[in-house]
């Protein structure tokens, strides 16, 4: 720099550009989601002390984030009865997403949940634990919400003098009312809004997973997240968007830490390289971080329909090795796979609608190999890296064959993962000797992370086998030193 620098050259660029550097948990982390209302015994409205009984179950997964749908009192006009009944029964207690009625609004609880002191106390238990809570933020409102009298110049009021209930075709909303964020009165809006995050930063929330960000004014976003974070930098701010590539990129610019993604529609091993290059390989990666949630209490996707136990472990294999952020919806370790019809990807008694009481301690549970996954991925710093990925050849199109590097003593892992969930599925997968430090014809071992196995191999070409129903793919590390091994 002394040497070739040259003053009169010297430019100063117009404009200064922030630069954000985010804490680990914006890159790297394991989520689980679940209803507290369904922790209670069956036919009893959980409460917040039975869901912190749970939070020690979720611990012991390995999970660094608990994520909870809106814990706020639910209106009672409109409200949806089972399987999005447009008539609720007695007894229904109806979608969460429906948020406020006589207890209150945004910056209340359900009193069937409990009261907020008890509310602080689950926090508290989460935070030692090691669980971070990510709480559904929803802007939007039941019929019933405080807003609807106190300002009801805040909502879309149609010609007639109604209100204009909630779309996101092709789903209808009847029991919520969107905000309509460009009112005259907007500035005061804005302002509720943002006092509801900060009324729960105050309670233990650390992230905040925003419901159909897509649908709100992006400009509103740019602002709330700047605001936010510049009196509490370690927020986080997750965009629930299933919308238009060009969307999502721009929430993503606009502000959001991380963002959901098409992953749980790229099934084939073709589709899944040919998106995960497009996010870690070319301009997304410097601006978008995905979490890769493998269902959702409103997405059962077919191939989890179809394919039983096979497909739910090839997609959290992939999940947990192809990303850093991953997620499950609870009910994904029993396996629960009923739609509401065919060719619907909503659940059967789906639990956004009415409590779901669940045995987790059956014997086909997936809970031991999710929980040894999240220790692999803590264990292995391959595993928490989302620009690391590169793929290579396999001879047989329906197996993944990856590298996810890393320096260190722990070092690389070599993924192979098969995506066909209906048979068993073998090939010849090309190791990249040249990027691994390993001569043309040397020997050399690997070490499958999952099962302790141990393989010789030589040269690039080497042969898998792998069965969907009980070992899907192989997480293998290189064993640098590998004399008087036994291999297998």
């Amino acid at each position: 720099m002394a040497l070739h620098h040259a003053p009169d050259d010297r430019t100063d660029y117009p404009r200064v550009f922030p630069v954000r550097v985010d804490r680990a948990r914006a890159r790297f982390g394991s989520w689980y989601e679940f209803f507290p209302r369904s922790c209670g015994e069956p036919g009893v409205h959980g409460r917040f002390v039975d869901a912190e009984r749970a939070l020690y179950r979720i611990a012991a997964m390995g999970f660094d984030v608990v994520y909870l749908p809106p814990i706020h009192p639910i209106g009672r006009t409109s409200r949806k009865g089972k399987n999005n009944s447009l008539t609720a029964e007695a007894g229904d207690v109806g979608s969460p997403w429906a948020i406020g009625g006589e207890a209150g609004g945004h910056d209340a609880v359900a009193p069937e949940l409990g009261t907020l002191a008890e509310w602080d106390r689950f926090a508290r238990t989460a935070k030692s634990l090691g669980l971070e809570i990510a709480l559904d933020y929803a802007l939007q409102c039941s019929p019933d919400h405080p807003w609807l009298k106190e300002h009801p110049e805040w909502f879309f009021v149609r010609p007639d003098g109604t209100i204009k209930y909630a779309e996101n075709p092709p789903k209808k909303y009847q029991d919520i009312y969107p905000l309509n964020f460009w009112c005259d009165d907007r500035e005061a809006l804005w302002q509720a809004c943002k006092d509801i995050v900060l009324f729960w930063v105050a309670h233990g929330v650390t992230i905040f997973r925003v419901d159909n960000p897509h649908t709100k004014a992006l400009a509103f976003w740019e602002w709330l997240i700047a605001e936010v974070q510049q009196q509490h930098p370690d927020v986080l701010f997750l965009a629930e968007a299933f919308t238009r590539p060009k969307r999502m990129r721009w929430l993503a610019k606009a502000g959001f830490t991380q963002s959901y993604t098409y992953f749980t529609w790229r099934t084939t091993a073709e589709e899944i390289k040919e998106y995960f290059t497009e996010l870690t390989q070319g301009p997304m990666k410097e601006y978008y971080r995905g979490n890769f949630f493998i269902n959702t209490p409103d997405i059962l996707p077919e191939h989890l329909q179809k394919g039983g136990l096979p497909a739910f472990r090839i997609r959290l294999l992939l999940a947990t090795t192809l990303a850093p952020t991953y997620g499950i919806y609870s009910g994904y370790e029993l396996g629960e796979n009923t739609p509401l019809r065919a060719g619907s990807e909503e659940y059967l008694d789906s639990e956004k609608y009415e409590l779901r009481h669940r045995d987790y301690s059956v014997k086909d549970s997936l809970a031991a190999e999710i929980t040894q996954l999240n220790r692999l991925r803590r264990e292995h710093p391959a595993l928490q890296r989302y620009d690391n990925l590169t793929f290579y050849p396999c001879d047989n199109p329906n197996i993944l064959f990856y590298l996810k590097r890393a320096a260190g003593p722990v070092g690389d892992v070599l993924v192979t993962v098969t995506c066909d969930w209906s048979k068993e599925q073998a090939g010849w997968v090309e190791v990249p000797l040249e990027a691994l430090g390993i001569g043309a014809d040397e020997l050399y071992v690997v070490e499958d992370l999952v099962t302790g196995a141990r393989y010789e191999w030589r040269g690039s070409r080497n042969y898998v086998r792998l069965d969907p129903a009980g070992q899907p793919g192989h997480l293998f590390r290189l064993v640098r030193n590998y004399i008087d091994v036994e291999v297998t």
